[in-house]
């Protein structure tokens, strides 16, 4: 029971701020993943439209695509450097059991991890936010592509949100 206070309760307190760090990681990650199925769903979408459109659609539908696929590419990147800092984030929970099981200070190697944990939820969230933006790109092109086509549509819509606002995003 000594132990139990002396030793194994000071050292689970201390493994607990790794292991929220993996709670909000985890839920990030279910957040990017479902943003990638529907980017991967819209991409399949579109790209069985490219096939049966006319010259004048097959043309604004290849660029929408091609801003899936770097948007593919960006969710993916957030999702492998958030996947990567709730593994470093493991490794640290483990480190720290084992500097206090073997009474040594592994206290650069937990500080390295835990710095290292960070930097790359900062990447991801960095990429996440640029998928974000990219997003924005897509809407004002078929925002822009319709006020084209129906120029009355437009004067419904710029009274609303003033010109060109999808352009100051």
């Amino acid at each position: 029971m000594a132990l139990m206070q002396e030793g194994a309760l000071p050292l689970i307190q201390l493994a607990v701020t790794p292991v929220i760090l993996i709670t909000g990681l985890g839920s990030l990650l279910l957040t990017m993943t479902n943003r990638l199925g529907r980017v991967v769903d819209r991409t399949r979408i579109l790209a069985g439209q490219v096939r049966t459109a006319d010259t004048a659609e097959r043309s604004h539908l290849r660029s929408q695509l091609r801003i899936m696929y770097r948007r593919a590419k960006l969710v993916r990147l957030a999702v492998t450097l958030a996947a990567t800092s709730m593994f470093i984030s493991g490794l640290l929970v483990v480190v720290i059991f084992f500097s206090a099981l073997l009474g040594k200070a592994f206290s650069h190697v937990i500080v390295g991890l835990f710095v290292t944990a960070v930097l790359f939820l900062l990447g991801s969230l960095a990429a996440f936010i640029r998928d974000i933006f990219l997003s924005l790109v897509a809407v004002g092109s078929e925002v822009d592509r319709v006020l084209q086509e129906f120029p009355d549509a437009g004067q419904t819509a710029s009274s609303k949100s003033g010109p060109s606002s999808t352009k100051s995003l």
